[in-house]
């Protein structure tokens, strides 16, 4: 007997709700590039904190990671050999030369948008530039693979190759961050499902027309692998090794895909 079981897909949103997450993602794009104009040498982070929320609350959105399971603050920055989920305080003040990662989270209209980036503060060195710039060409290699009928590890698999790709190009190893990535979003800042940015293709649910992700990867200039400090949140690397971390909301669209977390030029 052969019975019909429904394809498992990746949710998915109307037309309606990807511009509503659209708009929320447009306040993320506002706040990041505000957060970097203001990201100079002798800036405390916690005064970059307070410039993204100062942006979100202004447009008549509420910072997702605010309160979200304790977290105190509206970004998270994470400078040097910190990966993710970085606390901002007065007393970490910005130096020349330091390599930082900004995530930022908005609700607007209880959708969420949800995007980071990473730069350096004044002078860059190459190691730090070129890391930077093999973090962004992975996560646009797996917003490339966001097509209706790929499966989830499609985009895993798309966002290692395009580490690989990078690493080649530039003569250099880069480590893929262990254990951290991407995930669904919507009404929720966090959904199922987690995409790691590494894996065999052809595996796990559906996208459909509508389907939305977060896509995140996270590379270093070392090791893949990580602790959490005392903090219960900074994730830094094991070998302190630097670390950058882009993402983007990314929906799957009949158009191909469409980033919901756009930046002002």
């Amino acid at each position: 007997m052969v019975f019909n079981r429904k394809k498992k897909v990746v949710p998915f949103r109307s037309a309606g709700e990807l511009d509503a997450m659209a708009a929320a993602g447009a306040v993320v794009g506002r706040a990041l590039v505000a957060v970097r104009a203001a990201a100079a040498v002798g800036v405390s982070t916690l005064e970059l904190d307070d410039v993204a929320e100062q942006v979100i609350r202004d447009a008549g959105a509420v910072p997702s990671f605010k309160g979200y399971h304790g977290f105190p603050a509206s970004i998270c920055a994470s400078v040097n050999e910190r990966v993710v989920h970085g606390i901002p305080t007065p007393t970490e003040i910005l130096a020349d030369g330091d390599l930082i990662s900004i995530d930022c989270g908005a609700i607007l209209d209880g959708w969420h948008g949800d995007s980071a980036w990473t730069f350096s503060v004044g002078s860059s060195i190459d190691a730090d530039r070129l890391l930077s710039e093999a973090t962004k060409l992975s996560m646009e290699a797996g917003i490339a693979a966001m097509l209706p009928d790929n499966r989830l590890t499609d985009i895993s698999h798309a966002i290692e190759t395009g580490t690989h790709a990078a690493a080649a190009e530039h003569g250099r190893a880069y480590g893929i961050v262990d254990g951290y990535g991407g995930h669904g979003i919507g009404r929720e800042m966090h959904m199922d499902p987690f995409l790691a940015n590494e894996g065999e293709p052809g595996r796990g649910p559906h996208l459909v027309v509508g389907s939305v992700l977060a896509i995140e990867p996270m590379l270093t200039l070392g090791t893949s692998q990580t602790k959490v400090l005392e903090d219960d949140w900074t994730v830094v690397t094991l070998d302190g090794s630097r670390a950058a971390h882009w993402e983007h909301t990314v929906a799957v669209t009949e158009d191909g895909p469409r980033i919901l977390t756009l930046r002002p030029e």
